[in-house]
Parts: C-alpha cells; sequence; structure tokens
C-alpha cells in the first residue's frame, strides 16, 4: 500500500515569543501551522479566519481535535491541545497554559455558521467543555456522516485515517502509538506532536470538505 508523505519545517515567525510557525507537508500540501499559548494570537488566527473567508460558502467546515495526557491510574486529565483546521491553516492552541479561554474561541465554537468536523467529535467536545467550560455547537462525526452517505454502516467502525483512506482515496498514513501516548500536557510539543495534531485536524477538515462537495450541505448536528 502506497504511503501518504508527511514532513514538517520551520517558517518564517515574526513573534516568537508568542508563537510558533512550520509548514506541514501533507501529501505536497503544506498546511500553516501556529502552535500557541497566547490567547492575542488565538483572537488573531480567528480574525484572519473570517476575514479571509467572508465569501464562504455557508456552512464554514473547521477541522477539530483535541490532545490530552494519557489517564493512567485512574487520573482523567484535562485536555491540553485544542486543535482548529481550516482549508491550509492549522491553530494549535496550548490551552492548559492559556491564562484564560479567549472571548473570540467561545463565540467561534459557538457560531451557527460553522460546523466541526472530526471522527468521535462528540466525546472531544465533551471533554474539552469538561475541562474548559465550553461549548461546540454544531458538531458532526465524520464517520456517521460517511456511513449515511455513502450507505455503509462499515463506515462507523473506522478511525480517521482509514476513513481517509476510503473518502479522499490517499495512501496509508501513520499514527506513531508513541506519539498518541506522549504527554501532551508538557510545556514545549515536540515536532512529533505538532506534526501529528496538525495532520488530524487537517484530515479532518479534507474529508468534511470532501462530503460536502459530494453530497451537499451537512446536517445541524451529528453528535456521536
Amino acid at each position: 500500500m502506497t504511503t501518504t508523505g508527511v514532513s514538517i519545517r520551520d517558517v518564517p515567525n515574526y513573534y516568537p515569543d508568542t508563537q510558533e510557525v512550520y509548514s506541514v507537508n501533507f501529501n505536497g500540501e503544506q498546511i500553516r501551522t501556529v502552535v500557541t499559548k497566547n490567547t492575542s494570537t488565538v483572537d488573531h488566527w480567528i480574525r484572519s479566519i473570517y476575514n479571509d473567508d467572508i465569501d464562504f460558502v455557508d456552512p464554514l467546515i473547521v477541522g477539530f481535535d483535541v490532545e490530552w495526557r494519557p489517564n493512567f491510574g485512574g487520573y482523567d486529565n484535562r485536555v491540553a491541545t485544542l486543535q482548529l483546521c481550516v482549508g491550509r491553516r492549522c491553530l494549535i492552541f496550548q490551552i492548559m497554559y492559556a491564562d484564560k479561554i479567549p472571548t473570540s474561541l467561545r463565540s467561534f465554537l459557538e457560531n451557527e455558521s460553522l460546523r466541526f468536523v472530526g471522527v468521535g467529535i462528540g466525546s472531544d467536545a465533551y471533554k474539552l467543555g469538561g475541562s474548559y467550560n465550553t461549548c461546540v455547537l454544531k458538531a458532526v462525526d465524520l464517520k456517521d456522516l460517511a456511513a449515511e452517505k455513502y450507505g455503509r454502516k462499515e463506515l462507523k467502525n473506522l478511525g480517521l485515517m482509514k476513513l481517509a483512506q476510503v473518502v479522499l482515496g490517499c495512501g496509508e498514513i501513520e499514527k506513531p502509538e508513541h506519539i498518541t501516548l506522549s504527554n501532551w500536557s508538557q510545556y514545549h510539543l515536540t515536532r512529533e506532536q505538532i506534526q501529528y495534531a496538525c495532520v488530524d485536524a487537517y484530515v479532518s477538515f479534507k474529508i468534511g470538505k470532501q462530503l460536502l462537495d459530494l453530497f451537499g450541505p451537512y446536517p445541524g448536528s451529528m453528535l456521536g
């Protein structure tokens, strides 16, 4: 089976005190990825999405994912990072180190004109809400949506990367377990973690966009 190429590199960063900036290559597509703990950087990223997509076709699709330190010994760790992706722009917000949850982010997550997409997004949104008292208003689980649109119930059992092979026709995408189970609560994320987090959010966006283009508008909410 063909393996999809993924890599990461630094790009010019004019605000090193508040953010890190990378270009993540996914199968030849470059995703500009901002990693930050800073609320003003989150504000700026959200403003840029609204400004650049002012003429978007309703609803706007947002790839969504969260990560947290694995729960061992019965302790339920709170969400450490929130990943959002629109087009080739990804935000990795180290939310557990922010001094507050930006009002712009709460409004973004509650915007009725947006559809947040991901696999298992219902549980991820619930986890985020329990950690930070947030609400994701319009969430769509991609595996449920794909199963409905293709008329194939077995798609409900697929993970994100297997679903990407079906919907996007891409090669096998590696998800190393040592990254999945790594310490997402650490103050400085590794380049492998950043690449992993970006790809999850970007692939979610791509699947959502593909299903929208093929099958038409999304339902209001398909939590699962």
